[in-house]
């Protein structure tokens, strides 16, 4: 019995060999690959994480811009309206600093400041 008992284990560590030697080449999420700058371990999991917002979170963003353009649409009016689109990028702009608005409608920059805190 013991004779037997001692191959069976002898048989699944042989296995556990063989199986480990397959997966030698294998890459988990969790290994290390280096380190940052403030010495942090930087992982494989980091590497490829996916900074993008999730689909809620972008349908949601969507849904908010929206909300914000209707309101926009009814308050304001004019240049106020069209400096605040401008800066903040929305109707599908980029985004401007007071400077390349003043420079595009052709006003000062102070004029831009007072539009956009609606002074």
């Amino acid at each position: 019995m013991k004779k037997v008992h001692r191959e069976g284990i002898a048989n699944e560590i042989l296995m556990d060999i063989r199986s480990s030697k397959k997966r030698n080449g294998d890459i988990h999420l969790q290994d290390v690959v280096g380190v940052d700058r403030e010495g942090n371990e930087v992982r494989v999991e980091d590497k490829i994480a996916d900074d993008k917002e999730s689909v809620d979170e972008q349908v949601g963003l969507k849904m908010q811009i929206r909300r914000l353009q209707d309101v926009l649409r009814r308050v304001l009016h004019g240049r106020e309206k069209v400096v605040i689109e401008m800066r903040y990028g929305l109707g599908g702009s980029d985004e401007l600093t007071q400077r390349e608005i003043a420079n595009e409608l052709g006003i000062s920059r102070s004029y831009v400041k007072r539009l956009r805190y609606g002074k």
